[in-house]
């Protein structure tokens, strides 16, 4: 058969490729006092390429990468798919034990590792090849030294269709081992090219590398960034004092971060209205309408976007409208903390039923949020049964309980395991929460179901207070009650900081746990 004159397999490779051609001066990488430009950036991916290329794998293996957001991690996202084989990018806040959980089932045949994490290595198998990465860009420091027996040319492509697996990306396995979620070069193309649409992201982009790169690939944004030509500010390690100086220093027009960060970010001693607007994506957790507000009052756009490892990252946005900006602040702040609707490169998602049905779109009958389409994952890596059960009925189950909007935007009011049934009734964790966070004491809250003898189960809150405020249970319960049902307010509360994940999630399942000890099951 002759070549499809009109096809071009998708991946996101291409992107660098065609930005070192275009704009091969122009700065693509900044860490600390280094800078790559395009051309050199494509230089380095190529080498790394090619040494991989030689290293006698076969297509499709594996190859892990332990390191926070510096270049190599960057440059692995092109390079390792670029030799035909399939990137591991690995939580850097794992245990020993987990780490080589992942490295074993995701049968890796090679680990980069920064010399800061090396000790997490210490239970892989001696016998898959190592680099240790010392994040100097200088000769000597043995990544530098592998990349500089690679070659500056391009190697050929042996991509035959776009469906082949680009990377896999291992879910938090808070209940049971962690899955590995895989991404074909085709979704992460057009998720790639969905986040820069959606965030307005062009040619002048400067993006600060506050979310993780191992987490779902960065949201995908090491290649949607590169796609249009934009500046990677890398940054080692996530401190608001030094993200305010970053976005003075290199006029940073995006970031990326989940509720968490971004509390820390506009509680910073540093903190003040910026003189250029800048995007900030949110995921990772509902975010509360007091963040939305707080982030706007410093000139930060506060875009809330949602999704799961299994969706690529985000998968939806609150498309935020011009006419709520007419509204009073709290209620503009409530319509862009809603989850939205799919994204241009997404199919729409639903709410549905236990039967598949959608749901009535009044803004209060609860079901499930199920995806589709082309940012979807290919499935879970040698886990057909979870496989199955995940995409039940030709649809991606989320687990994560909404209401459906008459305007069509979905709405989260829950995981599925962390609604509270008291008394027969449905209460959200994530409504009194964004009640506890209107109160100018509180930094953040996460709520939790404890055991009630009477009524089942009673929602606690843990709350951490911002530096210097005080309140008292008592006073708190009393200020939720003021602002939802008076059944929906807490029966206790706990002050101090909250367990999180590497991606600044919080644990509930640790506070759910901890409240529950002793008992058969976490459910009256």
């Amino acid at each position: 058969m002759s070549e499809k004159v009109y096809r071009t397999e998708l991946t996101p490779v291409s992107f660098l490729r065609r930005s070192a051609y275009m704009f091969s001066e122009k700065t693509a990488v900044v860490h600390g006092e280094r800078r790559y430009t395009y051309r050199e950036l494509e230089e380095r991916v190529n080498r790394l390429a090619s040494r991989l290329k030689d290293a006698g794998f076969r297509k499709g293996d594996r190859v892990a990468f332990l390191c926070p957001n510096i270049p190599p991690l960057l440059e692995a996202h092109f390079a390792v798919p670029a030799a035909g084989l399939v990137l591991v990018a690995v939580n850097t806040r794992l245990g020993k034990d987990e780490v080589a959980y992942i490295v074993e089932h995701s049968r890796a045949r090679m680990v980069f590792a920064d010399a800061e994490l090396e000790g997490l290595l210490e239970g892989v198998d001696q016998g898959i090849e190592r680099v240790r990465i010392d994040d100097t860009g200088e000769a000597g420091d043995p990544y530098e030294d592998y990349l500089a027996g690679g070659s500056t040319e391009p190697v050929q492509s042996v991509l035959e269709d776009e469906e082949e697996t680009i990377s896999v990306n291992y879910t938090s396995g808070t209940t049971g081992r962690p899955k590995g979620v895989m991404y074909s070069h085709r979704g992460a193309y057009l998720c790639a090219l969905g986040n820069a649409i959606e965030t307005g992201m062009g040619y002048e982009t400067k993006y600060l590398w506050t979310l993780p790169m191992f987490h779902c690939n960065g949201w995908t944004y090491p290649w949607a960034v590169t796609a249009v030509a934009g500046t990677h500010v890398c940054l080692r390690k996530v401190e608001p004092p030094r993200i305010w100086e970053k976005f003075e220093e290199e006029g940073i027009t995006h970031y990326c971060a989940a509720p968490t960060v971004q509390i820390g970010i506009v509680n910073a001693e540093e903190a003040g209205k910026l003189d250029s607007k800048v995007t900030a994506a949110i995921a990772g957790a509902p975010p509360s309408p007091t963040l939305i507000s707080q982030l706007a009052e410093l000139n930060i756009r506060p875009l809330h976007i949602y999704g799961l490892t299994e969706t690529y990252g985000p998968i939806t946005t609150s498309a935020p409208r011009k006419e709520w900006e007419e509204k009073d602040p709290e209620e503009h702040a409530s319509l862009l903390a809603r989850q939205g609707q799919g994204y241009v490169t997404s199919d729409l998602v639903r709410v549905v039923d236990e039967n598949m049905n959608d749901v009535k779109r009044d803004g209060e009958t609860m079901g499930e949020i199920v995806m589709h389409g082309n940012m979807v994952m290919k499935g879970y890596l040698d886990n057909e049964e979870a496989t199955e059960e995940a995409f039940e009925g030709g649809w991606y189950h989320s687990g994560d309980v909404a209401v459906w909007h008459p305007d069509g935007y979905v709405e989260i009011r829950d995981r599925s395991k962390d609604v509270i049934i008291s008394g027969g009734e449905n209460i959200s964790t994530i409504e009194i929460e964004q009640a506890i966070d209107k109160h100018p004491a509180v930094m953040e809250s996460a709520v939790v179901a404890i055991p009630d003898e009477k009524w089942g189960e009673r929602p606690k809150a843990f709350v951490t207070l911002k530096k210097g405020q005080e309140t008292t249970e008592e006073e708190l319960i009393g200020f939720v009650k003021e602002r939802i049902a008076r059944f929906k307010a807490p029966a206790a509360i706990e002050f101090g900081d909250l367990p999180k994940t590497a991606t600044g999630k919080v644990q509930k399942f640790v506070l759910r746990d901890k409240e529950w000890s002793g008992r058969d099951r976490k459910v009256n």
